[in-house]
């Protein structure tokens, strides 16, 4: 006799990690760093005078 709730569990696993690495697929485009501080502060400075 076999114990179908380990084998439902494996399948559960299987089937999460699956979709978790096909949803990985949908990020496309280059990483970015998001600006400095001070690159922020100096570009509101521009715009306010």
């Amino acid at each position: 006799m076999t114990c179908w709730p380990r084998y439902l569990l494996w399948l559960v696993i299987a089937v999460l990690g699956s979709g978790n690495l096909l949803s990985a697929c949908g990020q496309k485009g280059p990483l970015y760093l998001p600006p400095s501080e001070e690159a922020v502060d100096q570009q509101d400075n521009g715009k306010k005078r």
